[in-house]
């Protein structure tokens, strides 16, 4: 199975619609990817598309939020099309995101995500480093990685999720 991952451009929006769709059964994500977008502080070089045969098949997103003054990313949302989940296909956009989150100067990358999916790839719960989420998530499903180690030190507070991820 040859994926191929790159930024999505405006042709892949309503493709990655799609996916998102399939992957969450509901509109939510599909609306907080909209507003996004629409947002000063989207890069589109860090929302990245899957590909298989032609097809886009994943789509993850990084966003930017801070923690005081500290800048860092929050991925969200990633989605694979349910006929390709459990296949990889998650785990290669997260990676790839990874790299270009550093690339792109950023040294630490936040997640509200399933405990027992996001660790494989490095998070921790963000509590570790007295981060902590203005909403209700549970501890363990709240989780961070730094891109350069020792980043998060020092970066203790509360995190408010950028408006678009509270309206949706």
């Amino acid at each position: 199975m040859k994926i191929t991952l790159r930024s999505e451009l405006i042709n892949d929006y309503d493709e990655i619609d799609s996916v998102i769709l399939s992957a969450f059964k509901q509109n939510n994500e599909v609306h907080l990817v909209h507003k996004l977008r629409k947002t000063k502080q989207y890069n589109p070089e860090l929302s990245i598309v899957a590909f298989l045969g032609g097809k886009i098949i994943g789509h993850i997103l990084f966003y930017p939020l801070k923690i005081g003054e500290f800048e860092t990313l929050i991925l969200a949302p990633l989605a694979v099309t349910l006929k390709y989940q459990r296949m990889g296909i998650g785990g290669k956009l997260i990676e790839e995101g990874l790299i270009r989150s550093l690339e792109q100067g950023f040294t630490s990358v936040l997640v509200v995500g399933h405990p027992e999916y996001y660790p494989r790839f490095g998070f921790e719960k963000a509590s570790r480093w007295g981060i902590r989420l203005s909403s209700n998530v549970p501890d363990e499903a709240f989780m961070a990685i730094e891109l350069i180690e020792g980043s998060l030190i020092g970066k203790k507070g509360l995190v408010d999720l950028p408006k678009p991820y509270l309206e949706c």
